[in-house]
C-alpha cells in the first residue's frame, strides 16, 4: 500500500440552507461544487486533465443533486472531457467516505492524483426530497425493523446515557462561543474561498450560519425539536415513534426530549473537495503535501439508535493506525446532534479541550454530503495553525453506521 498525500483542501462558506434566503440558495448545486473545484485546481496549480477521477458525496440525490452531480460538476466547471466523476452516498459520512474512496484508488496503485469532496444544497434540494426515508420505502423492511427519524434516535441516546437538556444546551454554547473566537482569529481563511455569481459578485465569502449572541438562557426557551414527531402514531401496527424506538430498551420508560434548533447541526448549502496524490506525483510535479491519510475505518451500530457508531469506528482506525486515543491531537466530532460528540468523549475518554475547537455543526451547519470533506479540512489547519501532528474525524451516520479517517501531518 502506497501513501496518500493531501496536497490541499478547500471549501465554500457554509450558506442558510433556506429556499430565497440563504446567499448561496441560488446558485445550482452543481455549479457550487464547480467553483470548488477550480479553486483547489488554481491554488496548486495543477493540470486538471491529470486528475484521475473525482470522487463527490452527495445525500440527497434528487432534482438538481440527481444525474451524477460530480460529473456535471466537471463539465460545469469547464474540466477537460477525460476528467470522470462519480457521486457516492453513505448518508452525513458521504464526504468523509468520498475523500477516502478517491485515497483507496492510490493507495492501490492504480491512480496518481483524484479529487474527494462533497456537496449538498439544503435550500434548494430539501432532505427528504429524493422520497425515500432511511429504509427506502421498503416495507418488508419495514416490518422486520423499523427506523425512525434521527432527532428522536438522539434523544433516546441522551435518555440512555444520563444526558439532559442543560448538558446539551451547555454543549451547545461552547460550540458557539468557539466558532466566534474562531471566526475572530481568522482560522478558518486558509481553507475558505468567496463564492460569486455567473457575473462574478461575491454572494458569500464567510460562514453565515453562526450566532456569537447565543446564550445558555436563550438556548434553554426553545422548545424541543422532536415531542410531537415522537408522539406521532406512525408504526406499522399503529405504535408511535417514540415507542418503536424503546422496543429494544425495555429499561427507558419514557424519552426524555432534549434537543433543539440550538443544540442540533444548521440546515446549510455547502462544497468542499480535497486533492489527493502520490508521493512519486507530488515529487515529480513539485507538489508540496501538507499530510497523508493514515487510516480509515466504518463501523455499524443497531440501526434505530442509529448515532453511536462514531466512537468504534474511531477505535477501529486508531487499531489500524497502531494508535490508541490519547495519541490524537484534535478531534473533529461532526456535530449533527450535541449527544452524539458528548458521547463519542464520554466512550474513548477524550479531553475535551481537543475536540471541536473551532465549534463544529451547531454552530456553522452541516451540508450533509459536503460535511466529512469540509471537517478534514477544518482538522488539517488547525494542526498547521497549532503546530501539532494527527487529527481524527468521524461522523455518526444514518441507518446506524459511523466513520472516521485520521490524518498526519508531513
Amino acid at each position: 500500500m502506497r501513501d496518500v498525500f493531501i496536497i490541499d483542501a478547500v471549501r465554500t462558506p457554509r450558506g442558510r440552507g433556506k429556499a430565497g434566503k440563504g446567499a448561496l440558495s441560488g446558485l445550482h448545486p452543481q455549479e457550487l461544487l464547480a467553483q470548488t473545484l477550480n479553486q483547489v485546481a488554481a491554488r496548486t496549480g495543477i493540470e486538471k486533465k491529470d486528475v484521475e477521477d473525482v470522487v463527490v458525496g452527495c445525500v440527497t440525490q434528487a432534482g438538481e443533486q440527481g444525474a451524477c452531480v460530480a460529473r456535471n460538476a466537471v463539465l460545469a466547471a469547464g474540466w477537460p472531457y477525460e476528467v470522470t466523476g462519480v457521486t457516492v452516498n453513505r448518508f452525513c459520512g458521504s464526504g468523509l467516505q468520498a475523500v477516502n474512496f478517491a485515497g483507496f484508488g492510490i493507495a492501490a496503485g492504480h491512480q496518481e492524483l483524484t479529487i474527494g469532496g462533497g456537496v449538498e444544497s439544503m435550500s434548494r434540494v430539501p432532505m427528504g426530497s429524493d422520497g425515500a426515508m432511511l429504509d427506502g420505502n421498503n416495507l418488508t423492511l419495514r416490518k422486520k425493523l423499523t427506523m425512525v427519524p434521527q432527532g428522536i434516535s438522539a434523544d433516546l441516546i441522551a435518555t440512555l446515557e444520563g444526558f439532559g437538556r442543560a448538558d446539551v444546551d451547555r454543549f451547545a454554547l461552547e460550540s458557539q462561543k468557539r466558532c466566534a473566537v474562531a471566526v475572530a482569529e481568522k482560522r478558518f481563511l486558509r481553507s475558505l474561498f468567496p463564492v460569486t455569481d455567473e457575473n462574478g459578485k461575491v454572494l458569500l465569502a464567510a460562514d453565515e450560519l453562526p450566532r456569537a449572541d447565543t446564550t445558555l438562557e436563550g438556548l434553554g426557551q426553545l422548545k424541543a425539536s422532536f415531542v410531537d414527531m415522537g408522539a406521532a402514531k406512525l408504526g406499522p401496527n399503529g405504535e408511535t415513534l417514540d415507542e418503536i424506538a424503546r422496543k429494544g430498551y425495555p429499561q427507558v420508560a419514557a424519552i426524555e426530549h432534549v434537543h433543539s434548533a440550538g443544540n442540533s447541526s444548521g440546515i446549510v448549502d455547502g462544497a468542499a473537495v480535497v486533492l489527493l496524490a502520490s508521493k512519486d506525483y507530488a515529487t515529480a510535479h513539485g507538489l508540496k503535501p501538507r499530510a497523508r491519510l493514515r487510516a480509515t475505518a466504518t463501523a455499524g451500530a443497531e440501526p434505530v439508535i442509529m448515532l453511536t457508531a462514531p466512537g468504534p469506528a474511531s477505535l477501529k482506525a486508531l487499531r489500524l493506525a497502531g494508535m490508541k486515543p490519547s495519541d490524537i491531537d484534535l478531534w473533529e466530532i461532526n456535530e449533527a446532534f450535541a449527544v452524539v460528540p458528548l458521547l463519542t468523549m464520554r466512550q474513548l475518554e477524550l479531553d475535551p479541550g481537543r475536540v471541536n475547537v473551532n465549534g463544529g455543526a451547531i454552530a456553522l451547519g452541516h451540508p450533509l454530503g459536503a460535511t466529512g470533506a469540509v471537517l478534514l479540512g477544518t482538522a488539517l489547519d488547525e494542526l498547521e495553525r497549532r503546530g501539532l501532528a494527527t487529527a481524527l474525524v468521524t461522523l455518526c451516520i444514518g441507518g446506524g453506521m459511523g466513520i472516521a479517517t485520521i490524518l498526519e501531518r508531513v
